[in-house]
């Protein structure tokens, strides 16, 4: 589970380890806290369907938590990719 271990590495980073390892360790516990599928492999209590539906899509995984980031790309027409690469010429 190669992108969801590197998800939860950023959620660690951002939030902090033992907050992190607390809602993993509720969901595999059976509490709806947290719950990863990926490549058939599931880790902790999965939502029911019918009642919490979230599809990812490309603008969702191009999104890299910049630093400083106010989260005023999610949602909109430039992804995180984009703006980092205009930031950098703009510093050229």
């Amino acid at each position: 589970m190669p992108e969801i271990a590197a998800f939860v590495a950023d959620m660690k980073s951002a939030f902090g380890e033992q907050e992190i390892d607390e809602a993993i360790r509720r969901g595999r516990a059976g509490e709806l806290t947290f719950f990863a599928c990926e490549n058939g492999r599931s880790v902790g209590t999965a939502s029911p369907v019918e009642t919490d539906v979230w599809l990812v899509d490309g603008a969702v995984r191009d999104r890299h938590y910049c630093d400083g980031c106010d989260g005023s790309c999610v949602g909109g027409e430039v992804s995180c990719g984009d703006r980092l690469n205009r930031i950098a010429k703009e510093k050229r």
